[in-house]
């Protein structure tokens, strides 16, 4: 069901103080950068980190969330609500494809996407809207 790690995800407030600490303060290279959406990646061109836009400022909303890619994401929701997961954000047609966010027992976010290969995505911004919105389900 769930094969690898996409991204770990930083819900942040400032992307331009953010992503100068990342790039020039720690070194990390830049895969994507759009203005709501920076993955940088490790020497072997895999993404370790991304950083996104905050969409709430709660000091109660969660500031990173584990993304992982999945094939047909909609078994997988089924699946895990089957087993009675509890879903943050129900499952979504997004730019970049479906998407979903679900919770672990101690609340912890966790985003799920079916993500077309890139070739399929020409421009469109593949990672878009992860952040959690407030109250969203």
């Amino acid at each position: 069901m769930f094969k690898r790690v996409g991204a770990a995800i930083l819900l942040i407030e400032n992307m331009e103080k953010s992503v100068t600490f990342y790039r020039d303060i720690l070194g990390m290279k830049i895969k994507h950068e759009s203005p709501d959406w920076v993955e940088f990646v490790n020497e072997s061109g895999r993404a370790v980190l991304a950083l996104h836009p905050k969409r709430t400022s709660s000091s109660e909303s969660p500031n990173m969330l584990v993304g992982f890619t999945v094939n047909d994401i909609e078994s997988v929701c089924k699946q895990l609500e089957e087993k009675g997961v509890k879903f943050y954000k129900k499952l979504t047609e997004e730019s970049f494809g479906k998407h979903a966010i679900i919770q672990d027992p101690d609340g912890h976010l966790i985003s799920i996407a079916d993500i077309p290969p890139k070739e399929e995505l020409g421009q469109i911004p593949y990672y878009h809207g992860f952040a959690p919105v407030e109250g969203l389900t």
